[in-house]
């Protein structure tokens, strides 16, 4: 038993040796860690640094944080260095958070012209949809319309954005092209039956051709889908519904 007990103090030992050796070498680790975050933090801030990602990553957290005209001047070096790789980003920031759709649109056509050849995908979306939502923005319907056409035709109908089509028939909306546009909003229905944006504007284009049976019964859809909305912890989109305006739109409907 005593030999048991001997054992089991050196094992005992043994673990604590090993746990306080780890937590010094995490100690120190993270205190050299925090030193070379330092260090790299004050050659951007001096913009000493001769890499685009390392001025891009610095940029986020500003951009994130609302601080655009700290976060722009290192995005702006990080696209002087390397315009390629980083003026979709750029673009995607002043059409998403600043509501920039001129300086967004100048972004996505540089970038468009320096990659002939090659359909651009900043920060994952194709640049044809970036540029319709910021001609949806500054209100040219038509120009969101060829912009969409092509989308669909780069990406292919089964693969395209599903707000391409959502966006298709808010813009035949605001045209006057009612019918049309319900057309284009169950192009969306083919691809997701759960597509609140859709249904909502299919309750507002039948109500303005005067069929309010079926404009109720698509803004009954709408807020039973409401969940499945296109929405972002981070930005509003164009696009956003929102329930309080489904229920005053189902209201009127009622009323009438």
């Amino acid at each position: 038993m005593k030999k048991f007990f001997k054992i089991f103090g050196y094992i005992v030992g043994a673990v604590l040796v090993i746990a306080i050796g780890f937590g010094i070498y995490l100690y120190f680790w993270n205190e050299n860690r925090i030193e070379k975050s330092k260090e790299l933090s004050q050659r951007i801030e001096n913009f000493e640094s001769e890499d685009s990602d390392e001025y891009m990553e610095y940029s986020v957290h500003l951009n994130k944080a609302g601080d655009f005209e700290n976060g722009f001047k290192y995005l702006n070096k990080a696209v002087e260095l390397d315009p390629k790789l980083h003026l979709g980003y750029r673009g995607w920031i002043r059409l998403r958070k600043m509501r920039d759709f001129d300086k967004a649109l100048e972004d996505f056509d540089r970038l468009d012209s320096l990659t002939p050849n090659f359909v651009d995908a900043p920060w994952g979306e194709d640049i044809d949809f970036l540029r319709a939502e910021c001609y949806y923005g500054k209100k040219d319907y038509q120009k969101t319309i060829d912009l969409l056409n092509r989308s669909i035709k780069n990406q292919k109908e089964d693969w395209a954005d599903i707000h391409s089509f959502v966006y298709l028939g808010l813009c035949e909306f605001e045209l006057g092209n009612f019918e049309k546009a319900i057309s284009e909003f169950q192009r969306a229905l083919k691809q997701s039956e759960y597509v609140p944006e859709s249904f909502f504007g299919m309750a507002k284009a039948y109500q303005k051709i005067g069929q309010i049976e079926k404009a109720k019964e698509n803004i009954l859809k709408a807020e039973n889908n409401i969940h499945y909305k296109r929405d972002d912890i981070y930005n509003e989109f164009l696009n956003e519904i929102y329930m309080s305006e489904i229920q005053e739109f189902k209201q009127l409907l009622n009323n009438k």
